[in-house]
């Protein structure tokens, strides 16, 4: 097992914060007390989150999450979530931590802090092969999959208002729309699209314009500022490390999306 990139740093931030989290404490503490995080991870869009034939979680950010306890200390437990779910179970402390594609917004940054990305992907289009869509200007009138709340829900509404929208709760039920025709164009980010066009290329293909380049963060509770610190210095070194590249890699096969370390 390789040295802990940040270990040493851990004491360094909870004694900045010690002072605050004597009023209240701090998450970061709260976890490392429990010697547990807990992290919500969607596990029904592969390769980012899934499960395999035994049903053990996989992915990429299942291996995020992995190195985020080591290097925190703890033991990892996984709480599946949905893009509709992740929030609310955040707030309501069902989990620590969310870990499961999203994007910072600012409208989510109302109640939801954000750690420096550690991954970057855009919006694209997945489509029929077959439909003669080639960007949203065709998509009057055309049945689009999109998840509730999600950022490919806000650009479908802004830039086609009259798409007909086909909400579903995970990646699945997309793909099952869009192979069984009951549905046009699917709107997610790229990570998940180019993957189902890669695993359907006879019916189904990705556009091949990225609408947006969007920083995939960990999204944690406010008020919570040493967990914060640490989670951006993780991030950070994830990157700078040149395992950012290396687990993309792993997953999708080709070089990570260009990601500055910055810390």
């Amino acid at each position: 097992m390789k040295k802990s990139w940040i270990t040493s740093a851990i004491a360094g931030i909870v004694l900045l914060c010690g002072n605050v989290g004597a009023a209240q404490a701090d998450d970061l503490q709260k976890i490392i007390d429990a010697k547990t995080v807990r992290a919500g991870i969607c596990l029904t869009s592969e390769p980012a989150g899934f499960r395999d034939a035994d049903n053990t979680p996989k992915g990429y950010d299942v291996d995020v999450a992995n190195m985020l306890a080591e290097q925190l200390g703890v033991a990892l437990e996984i709480v599946e979530v949905e893009g509709s779910t992740r929030i609310p179970m955040l707030l309501s402390d069902k989990i620590d931590v969310i870990i499961c594609n999203i994007t910072a917004t600012t409208e989510r940054a109302k109640s939801v802090d954000f750690s420096f990305p550690y991954l970057r992907t855009g919006i694209r289009l997945l489509v029929q092969k077959d439909g003669g869509i080639t960007g949203f200007q065709d998509l009057a009138g055309k049945k689009v999959v999109v998840g509730r709340g999600t950022t490919g829900e806000a650009m479908v509404k802004q830039r086609a208002p009259e798409a007909e929208l086909v909400y579903i709760e995970n990646p699945g039920d997309a793909i099952l729309q869009m192979r069984q025709k009951k549905a046009d164009a699917y709107i997610e980010d790229s990570l998940g699209i180019d993957w189902i066009a890669k695993t359907y290329p006879d019916q189904l293909m990705s556009l091949p314009e990225t609408y947006s380049s969007d920083p995939i963060t960990l999204g944690i509770r406010k008020d919570n500022p040493s967990f914060l610190r640490w989670l951006d210095l993780f991030a950070s070194t994830y990157v700078s490390s040149g395992r950012y590249d290396e687990t993309y890699r792993k997953w999708w096969g080709t070089e990570a999306p260009k990601l500055n370390a910055v810390w």
